[in-house]
């Protein structure tokens, strides 16, 4: 089982990631590192930033440590003498001095830019013709000799703490790979992995939501305790968000689902002053305005995405009307016309009841109810239906006060 942990940036000191630019580029690579592995491991969990920035573990133990250089203005500079490459060196002598390394473990650099011809890092690459690992070592050697950077010299000091077979066994296991994609190229790459996943005028949305999903994950495990991202919580969030974009079902915005609603805002609302008017309590006062909110949103998502089917809003609001009809006349009936309005604002809260607690999928396999209790109140919102037997003149008698 090959097993990656998400730390808290911070957590290690050797934290890589200066930027929040770089920070957004390690998390979108190790989701797209991860969509690829899904094709042939069936086990693994995902770790940014605990020896590496991203690490490959089996059994508790690294397999794969991953550095990844990405700069937006200049290119990483993996020359002999750079920051770049000696940090990285550092880092991965101390964890084989402290044992943290297991004996097959492969060290891999990632950058967007490209490596200096005759350098170390040069006879590093992956390309068996252009490996020469015993080139590589003489090189870095002779840098910890001549360079007069007394920044440098941690880094040096951490290579040379190895002993000769041990720097040369470290170098074998070192792949350098230039000219990765940039964190505007991983958008392609995911597309090109998640093509097949959904209908194509849908793919951009639907990485939109798996995205999503991710940072959300990587900010609980900031925010919360600590958790593995475990490869089978990956693979099931694609089968749900593909579920979700199938002709009987629509998707769920969970950025929507997760704001936070200011009542005060709604106040002045037509459907709020018809709650007013039956005296529902706060509880239910907010659950209102929140579905509201989020049926709102939602409806407007799809249609601008075009997810919806002409005119299918509309044969949504005739079936709620003609429910909502049914179960309105009959409390008309039951208290009849000269009924106190204290009997009718009761009559109104059994309705309303009912409303809240009532759900019509928009399609078969939707079954999220603030769909439609939001509409609901979207359909108060136009006046087109109210819970009191008498909201009709007492709108009326509302707007002629605001007037």
């Amino acid at each position: 089982m090959v097993r990656i942990f998400l730390t808290e940036k911070g957590f290690s000191k050797f934290s890589a990631t200066d930027s929040l630019m770089g920070y957004l580029y390690q998390c979108r690579y190790a989701l797209l590192q991860s969509i690829q592995r899904l094709r042939t491991q069936t086990e693994f969990n995902v770790s940014i930033e605990t020896l590496d920035d991203v690490v490959f573990e089996e059994n508790g133990k690294p397999l794969e440590l991953l550095q990844i250089k990405h700069k937006i203005k200049n290119k990483a500079d993996l020359s002999d003498y750079s920051t770049d490459l000696w940090k990285t060196i550092k880092i991965w002598c101390e964890c084989i001095s402290k044992g943290e390394i297991m004996p097959d473990t492969n060290f891999f650099i990632f950058t967007t830019g490209i490596v200096p011809n005759k350098t170390a890092a040069s006879y590093l690459k992956c390309e068996k013709s252009r490996r020469n690992t015993l080139k590589a070592l003489e090189i870095l050697n002779e840098v910890t000799k001549k360079s007069e950077n007394i920044k440098h010299k941690k880094y040096y000091d951490a290579f040379n703490s190895l002993e000769e077979s041990e720097k040369e066994e470290l170098l074998k296991k070192v792949f350098i790979v230039d000219a990765s994609p940039s964190i505007s190229d991983i958008t392609e790459l995911l597309r090109e992995e998640m093509y097949y996943t959904v209908h194509k005028e849908h793919l951009n949305l639907f990485l939109e939501h798996l995205e999503g999903w991710w940072f959300r994950r990587v900010i609980d495990f900031i925010t919360k305790t600590p958790r593995p991202i475990l490869s089978q919580e990956i693979d099931a969030q694609i089968d749900k968000i593909r579920e979700e974009f199938k002709r009987d079902n629509l998707p769920i915005d969970k950025e929507i689902l997760l704001a936070t609603v200011n009542e005060e805002e709604y106040h002045h609302r037509i459907f709020v002053k018809q709650l007013n008017m039956i005296e529902i309590n706060d509880t239910s006062m907010y659950y209102a305005i929140r579905n509201y909110f989020r049926a709102f949103e939602h409806r407007s998502k799809w249609s601008r995405n075009d997810l919806l089917l002409i005119g299918e809003l509309d044969e949504y609001e005739d079936q709620l009307i003609e429910k909502w009809e049914i179960h309105f006349r009959r409390m008309q009936e039951k208290i009849g016309q000269k009924a106190a309005n204290e009997e009718k604002i009761k009559a109104a809260k059994v309705l309303y009841e009912w409303i809240e607690d009532f759900s019509i999928p928009i399609r078969s396999s939707f079954n999220h109810p603030f769909l439609t209790s939001g509409s609901y109140q979207m359909l108060s919102e136009k006046k087109r239906i109210g819970w009191h037997p008498d909201f009709e003149v007492l709108i009326k008698k509302l707007e002629g006060e605001s007037k």
